[in-house]
């Protein structure tokens, strides 16, 4: 169970870890990637993989900041997939300035997928503790 945010050192408690985790996105965006692997589908396993793994880890402290801010935990569920889908796009034009990079709207339903995924996955957990 989640404690509640009662003062200024929990806010940050709370609420730093997805904004600084919305910066690693956008660094991580910043630069040219390479290709992972010579053979293409295997490049794009780990690239959508990583796409995956990042937006479920940023849902996942959103929905845990707004639980902690004292949201119903389903609206929070539904927020926190809203905002890091949306975040998804603007990383994604975001990336069309940056030399290298393409956006591509697959990539914003991957990001909603994987925040889709790691918060109803974190959800359940707490659930059961």
């Amino acid at each position: 169970m989640e404690k509640k945010i009662r003062g200024s050192k929990d806010v940050l408690k709370y609420w730093l870890p997805p904004i600084l985790w919305g910066l690693v996105i956008f660094s991580f965006s910043s630069l040219q990637v390479g290709s992972s692997s010579e053979i293409y589908w295997k490049d794009f396993v780990v690239k959508k993989t990583a796409h995956v793994v990042e937006y479920a880890i940023l849902a996942i402290l959103l929905y845990r900041a707004m639980v902690g801010s004292d949201m119903d935990k389903k609206k929070a569920l539904i927020i926190s997939i809203i905002i890091a889908g949306l975040y998804g796009l603007t990383d994604e034009i975001h990336q069309s300035f940056t030399p290298g990079r393409e956006p591509r709207i697959r990539d914003v339903a991957i990001d909603t997928f994987g925040a889709s995924l790691g918060s109803v996955i974190y959800k359940k957990w707490q659930e059961k503790s």
